[in-house]
């Protein structure tokens, strides 16, 4: 069918309802929301956050937010796969854009981030921010516990982000220490999935290995998540390299030996008892990447979690 309008995301007069655009025309907001630096009224926020200069290995996932907002085109307008509803007919959702940042001041950064988040979430919102490394997460933590209080960590990732620092380091690979330290993440209430090295400690933290996941059914996945965080409120960080480089080749630290994408995405649609009040997707690289293969995964985890935000809210 022909589309009846374009570029959604400038044009549409209201926050509600699907967008129309072609798949392969159009603004590229993220799945075609409205562009808006005004989140009050909004069920959900998804915003970029384009910095990578705390990696370890490879850079690129300042390209992320653009990458996953290109892939996200690919989602007609029919209702979103598996969640059988048009998301938008009563979610509100707009795109924020990117956080501005200098780079030539990375010191600067987590502060920024945090701000803007506590920003964004002091309207009421739900925050889905679109990495950037994995250092991003550390600020949306402090904002989320800053309104919510010591947070639920479930942790999709390769690794396990443990590695301990000065307490100034700005370090993709040392975040989830530094969150236990800081007492804003409970090691008690938080599991990792899909960690396939070594760290020095673990914090704490129950971890599901790359080959426990291999012998478990994503019903079971779900049920260990639910089980640790045992009613707490929850932040979901989802690192792209948890996924085996057959289903996420462009990233920067990829580990063999994970899980695919439909396992993990069928554990992540069962998280839809949890309390989750804010989640990511990040370590996106696209300069590694072939046909937006990551990218379309990162876009996908993006709209599984408003998918699972329209549920929580009862609306078709």
């Amino acid at each position: 069918m022909p589309s009846t309008s374009i570029d959604h995301a400038f044009t549409t007069p209201d926050r509600i309802g699907a967008a129309s655009d072609p798949t392969y025309a159009g603004a590229l907001s993220f799945m075609r929301r409205q562009f808006s630096k005004d989140a009050h009224g909004a069920d959900a926020v998804v915003w970029g956050i384009p910095f990578d200069a705390a990696v370890s290995n490879r850079p690129g996932a300042r390209f992320g937010p653009q990458a996953i907002r290109r892939a996200s085109a690919i989602f007609d307008n029919d209702p979103q796969y598996p969640f059988d509803r048009d998301l938008f007919n009563a979610l509100s959702v707009i795109d924020y854009g990117d956080c501005l940042l200098d780079y030539g001041n990375h010191q600067e950064t987590p502060a920024r981030i945090e701000q803007e988040a506590a920003k964004i979430i002091e309207s009421g919102t739900f925050l889905v921010s679109l990495g950037g490394d994995h250092s991003v997460t550390l600020p949306l933590l402090r904002a989320h516990a800053a309104r919510h209080g010591p947070l639920a960590l479930v942790q999709f990732d390769a690794h396990q982000d443990t590695w301990p620092d000065d307490g100034k380091r700005i370090d993709h690979g040392s975040f989830v220490g530094r969150a236990v330290h800081d007492g804003i993440v409970d090691p008690n209430r938080s599991i990792q999935i899909g960690i396939r090295t070594h760290a020095p400690e673990d914090c704490g933290i129950r971890i599901l290995y790359g080959h426990d996941i291999e012998e478990m059914k994503a019903t079971d996945i779900a049920y260990a998540i639910a089980e640790r965080v045992a009613g707490r409120k929850v932040y979901v960080t989802f690192d792209i390299d948890c996924l085996d480089p057959a289903f996420a080749p462009g990233t920067g630290t990829p580990v063999a030996g994970g899980p695919s994408s439909a396992k993990i995405l069928s554990a992540l649609r069962q998280l839809g008892g949890l309390d989750i009040v804010g989640a990511d997707v990040v370590e996106v690289a696209p300069p590694y990447d072939h046909a937006d293969i990551t990218a379309i995964a990162g876009a996908t985890i993006a709209m599984y979690y408003l998918g699972l935000l329209a549920e929580r809210n009862g609306r078709r």
